[in-house]
């Protein structure tokens, strides 16, 4: 095999691919890229058999073929190449020689007979989305998602599609986050995607005009990301009837600045420590949040002036749990609704369903 590249382009791909790689594998070849040089087409293809990610570009082929190296050796090398002109050869006992400028490498790599091939599923639905709303939509409610493997279907995020609107939903058990857009579709489907997942997706939207193309299996999935395609297994499991758990009523009722309850808690967390929780007290009454924190290190009070309609209540959060779903509201204000203080707190936008995050109260003292 022998090509010539783009340094840029080439490091540009070998750094999404490599985030699909295995780190410590049992099986050498999964820790490895594998590269192939067809036509005018070089693949290459990371996977660490639950998530793959494969991108083509356009080189100058030489010599056709095949071959796996060291994701982390290659990478490192061709990020720190001197010229923008790469030249990758490999001969039949699989050393692959690299040559940029006067900078040179020669590595050992491995037969790609010892890959594993990256999974192929029959396409049962398919739908484009546009590439800056599905970012918004995972990036508002991937902090909700549960890294508990004892309920795997919790690990992932339910996508929902139904009457042209689509709703990603994420539940820890915690916290619940919902986040539902518009989309030009007839499907009528669900599936759970992991986390991981998601998050590669995520870094992988650039450009947020283009589209990305959702495509379904019975048992996985692929992005189409620009020129990335991410292919990954899709969770199997009855994800829980998320509308049955979103309280109904409303006993109490705040429309508050989002910035300003998001740095009031802020403040507060400044005491919170992990080892010993310790809940953010939160006091609705008379046009006014009193927000109170009392730990081992200390005790801090604040206050924000706000509008509050309803019963007087008196609840407590987990400190990073509430920040959280504050922090992922991108609108000026937002809508704090109660149920006493043992029910989950629901929060909203002002004038619109776009979102809804839940946050499960800390008992207080």
């Amino acid at each position: 095999m022998k090509f010539t590249c783009s340094r840029t382009d080439l490091s540009n791909a070998v750094t999404c691919v490599q985030r699909a790689v295995a780190t410590k594998a049992s099986t050498p070849s999964l820790e490895g890229i594998l590269i192939k040089a067809y036509d005018s087409n070089l693949n290459l293809s990371g996977y660490d058999l639950e998530i793959g990610i494969t991108t083509d570009l356009e080189v100058q082929i030489d010599t056709e073929g095949e071959i796996v190296v060291s994701a982390k050796l290659f990478g490192d090398i061709i990020r720190k190449l001197p010229e923008e002109v790469v030249t990758i050869e490999t001969d039949e006992r699989m050393v692959t020689y690299i040559t940029s400028g006067n900078a040179s490498y020669q590595i050992v790599g491995l037969s790609a007979a010892e890959y594993p091939d990256l999974p192929k599923f029959e396409e049962t639905d398919k739908i484009v989305i546009n590439g800056g709303i599905l970012k918004d939509m995972i990036r508002q409610t991937i902090y909700a998602v549960s890294d508990n493997t004892s309920k795997p279907i919790y690990t992932g995020s339910l996508f929902e599609i139904k009457d042209k609107i689509m709703t990603i939903v994420a539940i820890d058990g915690y916290r619940m986050a919902i986040r539902k857009e518009q989309i030009d579709s007839d499907s009528e489907n669900s599936f759970v995607i992991p986390k991981k997942t998601q998050s590669e997706v995520l870094k992988l939207i650039t450009d947020e005009e283009e589209n990305v193309e959702i495509v379904i299996g019975q048992r996985h999935t692929l992005f189409k990301v620009g020129s990335f395609y991410v292919i990954s297994r899709l969770i199997e499991g009855q994800f829980i009837d998320y509308n049955s758990t979103i309280p109904t009523g409303t006993a109490t009722e705040a429309v508050v600045n989002t910035r300003e309850i998001s740095s009031a808690v802020e403040r507060m967390s400044l005491l919170a420590s992990e080892k010993i929780p310790s809940p953010v007290k939160c006091e609705f009454s008379s046009d006014e949040i009193k927000l109170t924190c009392k730990t081992s290190m200390g005790k801090a009070n604040d206050s924000i002036r706000t509008t509050i309609s309803g019963d007087d209540v008196e609840i407590g959060f987990n400190n990073r749990y509430l920040l959280d779903a504050i922090k992922n509201c991108e609108t000026d204000e937002i809508r704090l609704i109660l149920n006493g203080g043992l029910s989950p707190m629901i929060i909203k936008p002002v004038k619109s369903d776009d979102f809804l995050y839940l946050v499960v109260p800390m008992r207080i003292s």
